[in-house]
């Protein structure tokens, strides 16, 4: 009788940890249980040939016969069952394995992989099963959600392929409580985090040093819940606790997650990116959230041509969804408490993760403490400010402004006179009706604009003309030169600029002013990021025209007597 309960206490104490693809939340719940004062005895499957020897607790555990290691194919029920015997609870924390291609292979490996550990857990009477899903199975990749609970319904659609395979895994789990005396129990972390990431962390990175950078991380207004690793690891293990005390409360639920701190998407990404040694970005476009949605929602069809991937995608959403999440049952029912803060935890990360940032002349080319060759240009003023997106607000303004003068005057289909009329007779009505109008209105208290406002003074007349006049007379001073100077090579620079602003009146003057609008507004921006790379294109057209003219050095020599 003594043996069995010797039998019995350390069976207790041993545990299997199901993950594929050596996932980073199992390598955390594996450190945090051998460091644990209960002494586990843990059996590790995953399906990587071996086991890394990083961690000095990790060797150790090995050599005291601590921590057992089996590499399985998780769609394999007779590996599985080899993997997991002798363990009274098993943590399955699998993800999708990215060599596989179809449909099928993902539906065995995540479905009927959950069905062959199940199975296994029966037949070998384990006690406990926790399964680690996604807060992502009740996101429908569109529609906020906000402090949303363990009582919100699984979306008509999903998000991903993977999505929709977790929610099968999550009804198998589920099913399975309460048979042959095995009690399950699932939890849902959101947007996890944290050391060896090898999805969120990376596709920040490869975005920021990307174009598409200056759009995504700039949407910023979106709240989201982000779960540091130790979280959702010390979350296993207060259910495991839950369960092996035999709180019915916990038994066949789910719970959400998180750190309990809701953090702007553009924030946590700054500061992560800060921590990694990033420097915080010259723009950021916060455009409509409603408006980016649209455009990812249009996206989709066309992601494989884009080159697109699922993740890429999901990770696109959590820069301009928001989703939180409320942990209260979680914290009831399993004693859930975040033991590492949000700021802890993104230090922590990035701490670990020096080897993500690997290209210092990016980092030197996005230094703010440099004026960028594109904010010289421009003038380092308040033009530059403007075209620069330094305030987007302001940014914005002014393109919405330019652009309805552009339709005003140029798509309307009406003469510039009449355009001109009729803005100028809106403008006094607007003035007339904003004079005559009380000032207390609704409650709120208006001041006058001041008649002197619309007044010119006379010292901003004689700059202006002065502008003009200064740039007449450059002009007439450089076609004098050009005569004068008797070079044949400045002539036919001169004459072939007026030949194609010849045919540049030949087009369209709207598509022509409109494209010039598009192309102020954005091409300095994208130089401004990108002088390195415009730089070496410049550089090797002018190395390209210069061999050409090489070929011809008699027509360039040529000068008029």
């Amino acid at each position: 009788m003594a043996a069995e309960e010797v039998a019995g206490v350390a069976r207790n104490f041993v545990c299997a940890v199901i993950f594929v693809q050596s996932s980073f939340i199992g390598r955390s719940l594996v450190r945090m249980l051998l460091e644990s004062s209960i002494g586990w005895t843990v059996r590790i499957a995953d399906s990587v040939p071996s086991l890394e020897m990083e961690d000095k607790i990790i060797v150790d555990s090995v050599e005291s016969g601590r921590l057992l290691y089996f590499h399985v194919d998780i769609r394999d029920r007779a590996m599985v069952s080899r993997a997991i015997r002798g363990s009274s609870v098993v943590f399955v924390l699998d993800v999708l394995d990215s060599s596989l291609k179809s449909f099928s292979d993902h539906y065995r490996f995540v479905v009927q992989g959950v069905k062959n550990i199940i199975s296994a857990c029966h037949d070998l009477k384990v006690e406990r099963l926790i399964y680690n899903s996604t807060a992502d199975v009740i996101f429908d990749g569109v529609h906020d959600i906000y402090q949303g609970n363990e009582s919100l319904p699984y979306p008509c659609r999903f998000e991903d392929v993977f999505c929709d395979l977790k929610v099968q895994a999550e009804v198998l789990v589920l099913s399975a409580n309460s048979i042959n005396g095995l009690s399950t129990c699932i939890l849902r972390p959101c947007n996890p985090f944290g050391p060896g990431d090898p999805y969120f962390l990376p596709l920040l990175v490869d975005a920021t040093k990307s174009f598409w950078s200056q759009f995504l991380v700039g949407v910023s207004t979106n709240l989201c819940d982000y779960t540091y690793v130790e979280n959702v690891a010390h979350a296993h293990i207060c259910t495991e606790s839950a369960l092996r005390c035999g709180e019915t409360s916990v038994a066949g639920e789910v719970f959400f997650i998180t750190n309990l701190q809701p953090v702007k998407s553009g924030d946590f990404a700054s500061l992560m990116l800060g921590d990694l040694g990033f420097p915080c970005f010259r723009t950021s476009f916060h455009f409509p959230l409603r408006l980016v949605q649209s455009m990812l929602t249009s996206l989709v069809g066309f992601s494989e041509k884009l080159q697109f991937s699922p993740k890429r995608m999901a990770f696109l959403r959590t820069l301009v969804c928001t989703r939180t999440f409320d942990c209260s049952k979680a914290q009831k029912h399993i004693g859930y408490f975040p033991i590492v803060s949000l700021e802890d935890g993104i230090a922590r990360t990035a701490e670990s993760s020096p080897h993500l940032v690997n290209d210092s002349l990016m980092l030197e080319d996005l230094d703010l403490n440099n004026i960028s060759k594109a904010e010289s240009l421009l003038g380092s003023g308040k033009v530059a400010d403007i075209l620069l997106w330094r305030d987007e607000k302001k940014s914005f303004s002014w393109v919405v402004g330019l652009f309805m003068l552009f339709y005003w005057f140029l798509l309307s289909g009406r003469t510039l006179v009449t355009s001109a009329a009729e803005l100028l007779f809106l403008a006094l009505v607007i003035l007339f009706g904003y004079f005559h109008l009380p000032s207390s209105l609704l409650g709120s208290r208006s001041e006058k604009i001041s008649p002197s406002y619309f007044q010119v003074s006379e010292a901003s007349i004689r700059a202006a003309v002065s502008v003009i006049s200064a740039t007449w007379n450059e002009g007439v001073h450089m076609i004098e030169f050009i005569v004068r100077s008797g070079d044949l090579s400045l002539l036919l620079k001169t004459t072939g600029g007026l030949y194609l602003f010849r045919l540049m009146l030949w087009l369209s003057p709207p598509l022509l002013i409109g494209t010039g609008l598009v192309g102020l507004f954005t091409v300095f921006i994208v130089y401004e990021q990108h002088e390195g790379q415009v730089d070496e294109l410049m550089r090797k057209a002018i190395e390209g025209a210069v061999k050409v003219r090489s070929l011809f050095p008699q027509f360039y020599c040529v000068s008029l007597p």
